[in-house]
């Protein structure tokens, strides 16, 4: 599952990227510094993977994952192929979600490709590009199924209504995942870029990491059902440069953060992927396995390996809270804390639990 980090130039997105990944992109002051987008695999903070370890001291633990990728900067036009435009757009399409960078701190040193800063126009920039492909994508649609409808098809038909209906609805500068029509899996297979959850991320200066003018721009432009963030990439530069977790912790509580910022985007991302987290939990290693919100537990057997999920017998679940509270499986056993659960059992974040199965 991919995230991708989009926005003009110069907002910030591959010192952001650098930070949640410590991939070291290149971070410059000018358009289309990123060309070729940068992959990070980076870890999901998780104390309840923490407290796990600590509680069984295993050999190793690993945590949840989510892939981020540092997309070239946008510019007006991009739908017709300016700057980067195509190559800009097809990144985006192959992207599950959406992290969309804003700029909202003043730096004479650092040029806005617009010339002034104005995150609001910048986001409506972006979204109308991306409204753009989606009609030229729903364009293309539609001339196919019309020439099939035309003899009289029921299956085109039924299709080219939906189709008409998303054009219309994004013609008016809305995004296809504002509007919400049964059976339109024929629209989701067309993978349009409005279509995916976006996460808006404000960009501040070291002085504003609790908002100023810009963000509370931003926050009036967006719906109730929008989440933004407010970060510094400056002072997360600075953090992801301390190489001990306590001197980071003191920078963090000078500056008046419990966490670090790329730790609420990583959290956020990963929610905005729909993706839960269940743990697997022995003396040799404890590790959080990622699943989508919704899976059955052979599904979630077959993230661990897909002979789990092809010979499932049962699943023996914990929750998170019991584990820790009875600190041992054998307690959780004895205290009646452990529930045994079939194929039909959806998997809960946090869950705990150990797969039977038939190799």
């Amino acid at each position: 599952m991919k995230c991708g980090i989009v926005g003009l130039p110069n907002v910030g997105k591959s010192t952001l990227f650098n930070c949640l990944s410590n991939a070291k992109a290149l971070a410059a002051n000018y358009p289309f510094a990123t060309i070729e987008p940068n992959v990070g695999v980076i870890s999901v903070p998780d104390e309840r993977l923490d407290q796990l370890v600590e509680l069984i001291n295993p050999q190793n633990s690993q945590s949840a994952i989510v892939e981020i990728v540092d997309i070239a900067g946008l510019v007006k036009g991009a739908s017709k192929g300016e700057g980067l435009g195509n190559k800009f757009l097809a990144n985006i399409r192959e992207t599950h979600a959406i992290i969309h960078v804003l700029r909202c701190f003043e730096d004479s040193n650092i040029t806005h490709v617009d010339g002034v800063i104005d995150p609001v126009n910048d986001k409506d920039t972006v979204d109308f590009e991306l409204q753009l492909k989606d009609l030229e994508t729903l364009t293309k649609r539609k001339e196919n199924l019309n020439r099939i409808a035309n003899s009289g098809d029921q299956a085109a038909l039924k299709e080219l209504k939906v189709i008409n209906q998303y054009f219309d609805h994004i013609s008016q500068g809305k995004s296809a995942k504002s509007l919400q029509i049964d059976n339109n899996e024929c629209v989701s297979n067309l993978n349009l870029l409005t279509n995916k959850p976006v996460l808006y991320v404000c960009n501040v200066d070291e002085a504003s990491i609790s908002g100023n003018k810009y963000t509370e721009m931003v926050k009036k432009s967006l719906s109730d059902d929008e989440e933004m963030l407010i970060i510094s990439a400056a002072i997360e530069a600075d953090i992801n440069e301390l190489d001990s977790p306590s001197d980071k912790q003191e920078f963090l509580s000078e500056i008046g953060l419990k966490e670090p910022g790329v730790n609420k985007v990583i959290k956020s991302a990963y929610s905005l992927l729909g993706l839960h987290t269940f743990f697997t939990a022995g003396e040799k290693e404890v590790r959080a396995w990622t699943i989508k919100k919704g899976d059955f537990a052979p599904r979630a057997a077959g993230v661990i390996h897909t002979d789990f999920e092809k010979g499932f017998i049962r699943a023996e679940v914990i929750s998170f809270l019991n584990r820790i509270e009875f600190k041992t499986e054998q307690a959780c056993r004895e205290a009646g804390k452990i529930s045994i659960e079939g194929k039909n059992y959806e998997v809960q974040d946090g869950d705990v639990i150990h797969f039977r199965f038939n190799v």
